[in-house]
């Protein structure tokens, strides 16, 4: 079993699970209803994601390295708050039981919190997979 890191409103993978979102906002001219069908999340999970200040913030400017590398610290110290290690705890636990994708709208990971957050389940012991196609 294993958590998948994806791209919300992107086609499924065979045996990806439940999608969560872990983003500030819901998906802009989806009706609620829709989210799920649509490929965007079954269940919305704002705690993992970076606070509105944070992505104010990220979004003010264009992206360097010295600028994503402060995100990145920004984001992580926000991670440390008792309710999101609660959660990330949770999410590497399930992993061991079922299969469970999160993801965010970001078109580039590499400069997107679902990078982060790959790897501070990964720290908690969570299994994390790149392809479904692995664990079919």
């Amino acid at each position: 079993m294993a958590i998948f890191v994806v791209r919300l409103g992107t086609a499924r993978a065979p045996g990806e699970g439940l999608r969560l979102g872990t983003v500030r906002r819901p998906p802009r001219g989806v009706k609620k209803e829709d989210y799920g069908r649509r490929n965007f999340y079954d269940t919305w999970l704002p705690e993992l994601a970076p606070s509105a200040p944070l992505v104010s913030w990220a979004l003010s400017e264009p992206w360097t390295d010295l600028r994503w590398e402060t995100y990145a610290e920004r984001y992580r110290a926000e991670m440390r708050e008792p309710s999101a290690q609660r959660l990330i705890a949770l999410l590497a636990g399930l992993s061991a039981q079922t299969n469970v994708s999160l993801g965010c709208y970001c078109e580039d990971e590499s400069r997107c919190h679902r990078s982060l957050l790959r790897t501070l389940l990964a720290d908690a012991g969570a299994a994390i997979t790149v392809d479904a196609r692995e664990v079919s």
